[in-house]
């Protein structure tokens, strides 16, 4: 390692006690261990609280500004469409097929797809989660509960398309201004995995919680390209070494926020409503054209990974 510390940004967009926050500090701290003066370690845990929005983390991190963050993939779609397929509902129909799936081939393919249009190195995926709806409105337990209901939704067309089909009104916008509106009752859902939804205290305005699992996401972890391309092979190597590790410790966490963030909805009084298999499948009819209008879009390699 040279003799002066190469400096490493770690950013987020979440309190430093979120499992992805938790994640970046074990690559902090993998890295000093390993190669002490090397390196300099400095976390930015949430970029929102210096007043840039969610979305921004993206441009921060491809111009240097930041050395390695993560986002959901849908805010990669408006750059590199093929991650709308991602955004399919019930694309998933358990955690471990998520994982493999996104461990695997289909998240090596789209790894290359994200890297061959933007200066980022893709290194693994976080877990965002299966994600759920919540409202201010009435409880919602088929789809003709959701008709007229204005939710805001990630910036992904796939998305848009969804709450169309299940008769909402989706509205694209970032975290920043949708936990603003939430506050202010300006719209009337929104879809979150439990954890996020207590993250950002949507659970003190919204009562009704639906557990439709609808969607699954991931959270790349994407470095400065060239950055990484410019450093030593040791240091490059501790880096993929301390990620893969930070990985499996956020997967562990995500389990323990889901279970202690539903406590924490029941607590503030919200229902909690679980679909039985007849109201699921209800809302799996109500999309089902979406199927038929992504073989327009995709490659018959991406089509491939479809179940």
């Amino acid at each position: 390692m040279p003799a002066r510390p190469i400096e490493i940004r770690l950013g987020g967009y979440g309190p430093p006690t979120t499992s992805f926050s938790r994640a970046l500090k074990l690559i902090g701290d993998s890295l000093e261990a390993e190669l002490g003066g090397g390196v300099q370690i400095r976390y930015v845990w949430n970029i929102m609280d210096l007043g840039y929005r969610s979305e921004d983390i993206l441009w921060l991190v491809e111009s240097g500004v930041l050395t390695l963050g993560y986002q959901s993939t849908s805010y990669f779609t408006d750059r590199v469409p093929e991650l709308g397929l991602l955004d399919l509902p019930f694309l998933f129909e358990t955690r471990d097929a998520a994982r493999a799936g996104m461990d695997g081939r289909l998240g090596e393919v789209l790894a290359g797809k994200i890297e061959s249009s933007m200066s980022l190195r893709i290194l693994g995926y976080f877990e965002n989660g299966f994600r759920h709806i919540s409202n201010r409105l009435r409880p919602v337990r088929r789809p003709a509960d959701l008709v007229g209901m204005r939710i805001r939704v990630l910036p992904s067309d796939i998305q848009v398309r969804t709450f169309e089909l299940l008769g909402a009104i989706p509205l694209r916008m970032d975290l920043t201004e949708a936990i603003e509106r939430v506050r202010a009752g300006t719209i009337d859902a929104q879809e979150n995995p439990l954890a996020n939804t207590v993250t950002y205290g949507v659970h003190k305005f919204h009562r009704f919680h639906t557990l439709t699992s609808h969607f699954y996401l991931s959270r790349p972890i994407f470095l400065h390209r060239p950055s990484y391309a410019g450093w030593p092979t040791e240091l490059r190597r501790s880096v993929d070494a301390a990620v893969h590790q930070a990985v499996a410790l956020q997967r562990d966490l995500a389990i323990e926020e889901e279970t202690k963030a539903l406590s924490e909805i029941q607590r503030e009084g919200c229902e909690v409503l679980e679909l039985d298999a007849a109201e699921h499948a209800a809302f799996v009819a109500a999309v089902r054209p979406l199927r038929a209008e992504v073989h327009r879009l995709y490659s018959p390699e991406l089509l491939s990974f479809l179940p």
